[in-house]
């Protein structure tokens, strides 16, 4: 049976996390979109363990209101980092607008685009600060293609793409983390449903499955399967012509 030992994984992401930084950015510091959940949570404690608190800094980026941004604050106050807000609606709203006098939206335009805004937002910042980006998502997110291309799916370095979201909360709770930040159920930002609600199963099943293999429902692992193998793009680099020049001058 599949055992997480989170004390090993947890030193050792730390200690990658120093190494990545000691090769790409020694005095930079890491920068991440702070949205009060478990993963922006897990990944920013990482961080101030990795690189101490002031090498840490959080963008807030509520869509007009937001009635969970107390978490956000709260974590950021905990750890002590540095942050600023950032209001995304002007910039959504703008957008929207802007395509909409011409092209009509569809519903998963309108979903996505506020996440690459917000990512877009994210690098703006880092970049003025000589930051490095870091990526939020895990393994049971990936693995469903439960992010949005070139939204919350992307970064620089990337603590917990190889932890599923059982794995995430136990490193959460190993580094000290206040129980709200690692529990809170991850919300979608716009229908008010949960990722589990959206997904049709959980991510304890989802995480069995990954781990272990084992699933009881065969309908929940034909979705699991067909998720998975339809979002593999998500995590390749978009597909290159290969031409060579020296077979090109030979002919």
């Amino acid at each position: 049976m599949y055992k997480f030992d989170v004390v090993d994984a947890t030193e050792k992401c730390v200690a990658w996390i120093r190494d990545f930084f000691e090769k790409n950015g020694p005095d930079s510091p890491a920068v991440l979109g702070i949205s009060g959940g478990k993963d922006s949570s897990v990944v920013a404690a990482l961080c101030v363990k990795a690189l101490g608190k002031d090498r840490v800094f959080g963008v807030m980026m509520p869509q007009g209101d937001q009635f969970d941004i107390d978490y956000s604050i709260d974590l950021c106050n905990f750890l002590g980092i540095k942050s600023c807000t950032v209001n995304i609606k002007d910039a959504v709203d703008g957008v929207v607008k802007g395509i909409g006098d011409q092209i009509t939206l569809n519903r998963q335009s309108l979903t996505n685009l506020p996440a690459r805004i917000r990512m877009s937002t994210v690098y703006a910042v880092s970049q003025s600060i000589n930051g490095r980006v870091a990526n939020t998502c895990n393994l049971s997110e990936d693995w469903v293609g439960y992010s949005t291309r070139y939204g919350d799916s992307v970064g620089d370095f990337s603590p917990l793409s190889c932890f599923t979201v059982d794995e995430v909360i136990k490193i959460g709770r190993y580094i000290g983390l206040p129980e709200k930040f690692v529990v809170k159920p991850p919300i979608d930002g716009l229908s008010g449903k949960t990722d589990e609600d959206n997904l049709g199963f959980s991510y304890a099943v989802l995480d069995k499955y990954i781990r272990e293999g084992v699933i009881d429902d065969p309908s929940t692992k034909e979705r699991i399967d067909t998720l998975h193998k339809r979002n593999l793009f998500k995590l390749e680099y978009m597909p290159c012509f290969k031409y060579s020049v020296s077979t090109a001058e030979s002919d």
